[in-house]
């Protein structure tokens, strides 16, 4: 049951989550409050924007901040769906015999980055489509289930990018939200300077 108590605490929650956030992350607020929004949710997000507005940062700053194994897939048009799923193997048994053993791709976390996801192909785009609606994982008729919470957060450049594929709308349908990420403003570009200095010093 829902009581007044429990709203004061969830709402501490979040403001401490979105306190702790902005220590890593300079600017974006509307960016990073839908972001947590649709993790609270069990919602996936897709991030749109140029390299270097912050995606990749927020990204592992959230799953430092939930304390979630985080995992990150760079798709590139030679990204292969087994590399996403994970395969079946060979390998030797302790009596030395042939048997096959499933090796589990990067899909298998709790937060999972699909960075410039529309740089692969849509076959391997539609290898997030049944993680993302039934957070599962078929592979070679065996059914595996995903640890929960489980969120897909994709990254992808504007389509208008050279080396891109438009994503499918079976794909679209998966996300929550879509988050349009804007270029940061001059002030918030010299404390993006000064916090990275200091990370890197």
């Amino acid at each position: 049951m829902v009581t007044e108590e429990s709203i004061k605490q969830f709402s501490e929650q979040c403001s401490r989550i979105f306190e702790e956030t902005g220590k890593d992350m300079i600017g974006q607020s509307e960016v990073v409050e839908n972001t947590i929004v649709a993790l609270i949710a069990g919602g996936n997000v897709l991030l749109e924007g140029v390299p270097g507005v912050g995606k990749t940062r927020l990204v592992r700053t959230l799953s430092r901040v939930f304390n979630l194994p985080f995992s990150r897939i760079q798709f590139t048009p030679d990204l292969m769906p087994a590399d996403v799923t994970g395969t079946n193997i060979i390998t030797k048994d302790e009596k030395g015999n042939s048997v096959f053993r499933f090796e589990p791709g990067p899909i298998f976390a709790n937060l999972v980055l699909a960075d410039e996801i529309n740089r692969a192909t849509p076959k391997t785009q539609s290898s997030l489509l049944e993680c993302m609606a039934e957070r599962q994982i078929t592979v070679d008729g065996v059914t595996r289930p995903l640890e929960e919470p489980f969120l897909v957060i994709a990254t992808q450049n504007p389509l208008e990018t050279l080396g891109t594929f438009p994503l499918p709308e079976a794909q679209m349908d998966r996300f929550m939200f879509k988050i349009i990420v804007k270029n940061p403003s001059l002030d918030e570009l010299m404390g993006i300077v000064n916090m990275t200095q200091k990370t890197m010093a």
